[in-house]
């Protein structure tokens, strides 16, 4: 856990460094905005194995909290019966995270949100990347070595939901890069994918310009032209998405001869993975390209034209103008990241990572008395 004081007056508030490579910085807006909305940030980053909670301290500053994970990947925020929760695809598991403390608990006096793993699916290493929870509680997720969307299952690694229609086997073989999932209604709606091959590892040559579209309730690819699209999500009725091979958010609108189209809202500098949303406001992960794989996308030239360097953080975009208005940032080893959830509600939370003392010796029942601090 790092923390440090927001300085407003200021462009930037350095945030102390956890270790001697890594750096943290945010805006000089973003504890207000915080504040004002009265939320939370999660993030995952698979590549350090850490889920961040960006949260507000007792001091007046920015609080971060890192909590050790299996290469963590997709979040999913609901309300279940047992009160908030967070959903988490990881290197071999599935897992549910819920929030222990009632509404006036704190731990260390500081946290008044806990998450604590409860329930975790060992589903061997799928490459689970976006994760949903369906109309009925149901843990939804891609399963991307698998090329289908699945669910856990009491006896197997997993179940299938559905699969793309042009994929011909259920096979243990990534060949469409299947990746981001938009819920609707508590249903699967919409998934996107890097390509439409159906060989092994065929997305990898259509990385460029391959990326889709796909309506989980027709089967209909319903735009096409991508580069490498994640993280669909369905807001205000709309469909947007992260083009990230061009480093772009934005929509997937209907063209007057009766197609769809994807219309650009902001540029971001960096490889996107990871959006939620919070009123006209969107929370975009931004990653620093792997360059030996991703080099030759549009987002190479876009930075280059506008001389910048690739970001590592979450960029907060006013869909009313299509511009940043708050940001945090990662600068070190620390490179890429991979979903973002907007936690509601919660000042600042906390997690606790399923291997750790802490998890072997904290006890929660129903019923045990409320209290100002656990």
């Amino acid at each position: 856990m790092m923390t440090a004081n927001d300085e407003p007056s200021k462009e930037t508030a350095a945030i102390p460094e956890p270790a001697s490579d890594t750096t943290y910085s945010v805006s000089g807006g973003l504890l207000a905005r915080l504040a004002r909305l009265d939320i939370s940030i999660a993030f995952t980053s698979y590549q350090s194995g850490l889920l961040y909670f960006i949260g507000r301290n007792g001091e007046g500053g920015i609080n971060v909290h890192q909590s050790a994970m299996p290469k963590p990947m997709g979040l999913c925020m609901d309300s279940g019966s047992a009160g908030s929760g967070l959903t988490m695809s990881s290197s071999y598991q599935i897992m549910r995270l819920e929030n222990i403390l009632q509404g006036n608990q704190r731990i260390n006096d500081a946290f008044d949100a806990c998450y604590v793993p409860r329930t975790i699916h060992v589903t061997g290493n799928l490459d689970a990347h976006d994760v949903g929870i369906d109309e009925n509680g149901r843990v939804i997720f891609v399963n991307t070595r698998f090329n289908c969307l699945a669910t856990t299952s009491a006896r197997h690694s997993f179940e299938v939901v559905w699969r793309p229609p042009f994929i011909t086997a259920l096979v243990d073989e990534d060949r469409c890069h299947l990746n981001g999932l938009a819920m609707e209604n508590g249903k699967p709606r919409y998934v996107t994918a890097v390509s439409r091959s159906n060989t092994i590892d065929g997305w990898r040559d259509r990385r460029a310009s391959g990326g889709i579209v796909i309506d989980v309730q027709t089967n209909e690819i319903v735009c096409t032209g991508l580069s490498m699209p994640h993280s669909p999500r369905m807001h205000d009725g709309q469909l947007w998405l992260l083009n990230a091979g061009t480093g772009e958010l934005g929509t997937v609108v209907a063209t007057p001869e009766g197609s769809y189209q994807f219309e650009a809202k902001a540029f971001c500098p960096g490889f996107l993975r990871g959006l939620s949303f919070h009123g006209n406001l969107a929370f975009v992960g931004l990653s620093k390209p792997r360059y030996n794989r991703f080099e030759g996308l549009e987002l190479d030239q876009r930075l280059s034209d506008a001389d910048s360097e690739p970001w590592c953080g979450v960029q907060v975009i006013d869909l009313n103008t299509g511009s940043c208005v708050d940001w945090f940032r990662i600068d070190g080893t620390i490179s890429e990241l991979y979903d973002v959830e907007v936690v509601p509600g919660v000042v600042c939370p906390m997690a606790v990572s399923p291997f750790s003392h802490e998890a072997a010796g904290l006890i929660t029942f129903a019923g045990m008395p409320a209290g100002d601090s656990t």
